[in-house]
């Protein structure tokens, strides 16, 4: 379709945004399900320590925040919006299969135990796979929003600011359903030979949703207004930027008066109002330093708060929590807690008459998010003295959180091997409560034993001399408690994500607010692209700490991001201090009013100055050379 052609609507709204709704619910859905067990799959399937894992998950989220500016230039430069989502998201679906191919653990299990035998190839369509999807789910970030906008005509200004609220809610939903299904799945167990945790189930799912959102976009590939790419606008920023620096460089010497700001050193090729455009975009930008900070700490509730509770008890009586689905407080926080902020807190705020700037929000936010992870400092510590009162009531047990049964042999039977065929340690061991089944077998018969486990819990089999094969042969072996399980609760970790979530609400929300309050309308595409920059950053900044800091405790590690968090609060707060807000719709009125020839002249007066100067060096170098060749005859 085109702008001119007149398009079906259902109560004034265009009948594509909701394919582009429903397609949005299942990509978000995919990406979030995944997400959720995704550092649990390290860890338990591809055998990884804690560090490896948590700097692998920081990696890929870093990735996936990188590209959206890749698929906005592509988008707006190239391909157009609805090419470029069905291009990348053809690519982002095959990534989900090929993670989901990647953890059936039976492709390479050849000798049917239920360890895989060829780990090698599993890492590689893991790390394949999860290369795709950041390309993707990165690539199609920046374009879905914009395209469901350019759904739109003038008139429907309403309507298309109820579709962004219908659009955002759709990503929550999303969000909220997968982190609640996906730990779901991952806890059944399927395989062909053996049945483990059905990790492929987990990716399998969402690589599902994937398929039925790219195909529901496609669907309604008719009905869409499809506007042609008409130039990327970070591109004019940048080569702008570009620009004033080099021809900055040129100039450099004293001889060239000085300008007020160095981007006015790109008046001879850009015009007044971009120019001044981008220096609004820079002023908020450099806000923006201090602020990958906050997600460093953020972005760890889906890599070492979620491996914290899996040393924690999910027991709540009718309902047992997996250690992934903690994910979803959250979630729940966030729908409970942005109406109540914004229609609650902060007028109270305004009637104690404290002006509670924009920016004071955001100094706000990152201290709550900085006392989120003291808290986990401390839930940690009341984790590591349970797991020390266990150790100590046996200290033959040298794993933390893995339920370890041993099997002592009283008496080996005539022409009988005692076997222990299980794949626990490796496959079942993140669960919080399993049914470990252990084998002894004869040349022809075989005894099921199966044992309840709990984390940290250590128990001995004894199988007595009396023992025999048979139907109840079961009914012998005597389990004996050596470990209690771990008993601190995972409730505790709920202020913490407490905490945090208010964080966000005051930090994130906040921060968009203001940036697009104090950019120029055409460029606001631009700070998006800045702030998921921020997100990538500061999950950068989690491999950097992880892999550099030497600590040995894990809540060790908490109170340092916490204390860099309060450190950073109190720059950015020193920042935000001499912060001057704009007006950006004024700023442009003024440069607006000023007649297209008088830019014209001014720019061409601008370029006769500089080449005056330019002139008046070459004749001064001019007379120095002639002087200095008088003296070399003289």
């Amino acid at each position: 379709g085109s702008d001119g052609e007149l398009h079906a609507t259902v109560c004034g709204f265009p009948i594509s945004i909701f394919f582009i709704v429903v397609n949005e619910f299942c990509e978000r859905f995919s990406y979030y399900g995944m997400r959720a067990v995704l550092v649990l799959y390290f860890k338990y399937f591809l055998r990884w320590d804690d560090d490896f894992a948590t700097t692998i998950y920081h990696t890929f989220v870093a990735l996936c925040y990188l590209t959206p500016i890749m698929g906005a230039i592509v988008a707006d430069s190239w391909l157009g919006k609805f090419k470029t989502i069905v291009y990348l998201s053809i690519v982002y679906t095959v990534g989900q299969v090929v993670l989901a191919v990647s953890a059936i653990h039976d492709i390479t299990d050849t000798n049917r135990d239920g360890t895989p035998d060829n780990m090698t190839l599993h890492i590689v369509l893991s790390m394949l796979g999860l290369a795709l999807i950041a390309v993707g789910t990165g690539g199609i970030k920046p374009c879905v929003s914009a395209f469901g906008g350019d759904q739109f005509q003038d008139h429907q200004e309403k309507q298309r600011g109820t579709f962004f609220s219908i659009f955002y809610l759709s990503i929550n939903a999303g969000s909220l359903l997968s982190t609640i299904i996906t730990p779901i799945l991952r806890g059944q167990e399927c395989g062909i030979y053996t049945k483990q945790k059905c990790y492929s189930l987990a990716f399998g799912v969402p690589a599902g949703l994937m398929v039925a959102s790219l195909i529901v976009f496609i669907v309604g590939s008719g009905m869409y207004i499809k506007t042609p790419p008409q130039g990327n606008i970070m591109v004019k920023f940048f080569t702008c930027i570009g620009f004033a620096i080099k021809n900055r460089f040129r100039h450099r010497t004293n001889e060239f008066p000085k300008r007020t700001h160095w981007m006015d050193w790109a008046e001879e090729k850009y015009d007044k109002l971009l120019i001044a455009q981008v220096k609004m975009v820079l002023k908020v930008l450099f806000l923006y330093i201090p602020l990958p900070m906050f997600w460093a700490l953020y972005d760890q509730q889906g890599s070492r708060w979620t491996l914290q509770a899996t040393n924690m008890d999910g027991d709540f009586g009718i309902l047992t929590i997996q250690p992934d689905q903690m994910q979803t407080i959250n979630a729940i926080l966030i729908l409970l807690l942005v109406p109540i902020v914004e229609s609650v807190i902060y007028p109270l705020i305004a009637k104690c008459k404290i002006n509670f700037t924009p920016l004071r929000r955001i100094t706000v936010g990152m201290f709550f998010a900085a006392l989120a992870f003291i808290a986990a400092a401390l839930v940690e510590i009341q984790i590591e003295v349970s797991i020390t009162t266990s150790r100590q009531q046996h200290v033959r047990l040298r794993r933390r959180t893995k339920g370890i049964v041993r099997l002592f042999f009283f008496m080996f039977m005539p022409q009988t091997a005692a076997q222990y065929q299980t794949g626990l340690c490796s496959h079942l061991c993140f669960s919080l409560h399993l049914r470990a089944q252990f084998k002894i077998k004869s040349a022809a018969e075989e005894c099921v034993y199966t044992q309840e486990l709990g984390f940290g819990s250590s128990f001995t089999l004894i199988i007595p001399p009396t023992f025999a094969f048979g139907s109840n042969c079961e009914q012998s072996i005597r389990p004996v408690l050596d470990m209690e399980q771990n008993s601190f609760h995972m409730a505790w970790q709920i202020p913490q994500y407490f905490l945090l979530t208010l964080g966000e609400v005051v930090f994130s929300v906040t921060g968009l607010e203001f940036s697009y309050s104090q950019a120029p309308s055409n460029m606001k595409s631009v700070l998006q692209a800045g702030w998921l920059l921020t997100v990538a950053v500061g999950n950068i900044v989690v491999l950097i700490v992880a892999e550099a800091a030497t600590l040995q405790d894990q809540w060790a590690e908490y109170v340092l991001f916490a204390s860099l968090l309060l450190v950073v609060c109190v720059i950015f707060a020193i920042m935000a201090y001499f912060y001057t807000y704009i007006d950006p719709a004024k700023i442009e009125a003024e440069f607006a009013q000023i007649d297209p020839k008088q830019k014209e002249k001014r720019r061409n007066s601008r370029k006769d100055s500089v080449e005056q100067h330019k002139e008046e060096r070459r004749s001064s170098d001019s007379s120095y050379d002639n002087e200095e060749q008088k003296q070399t005859r003289i």
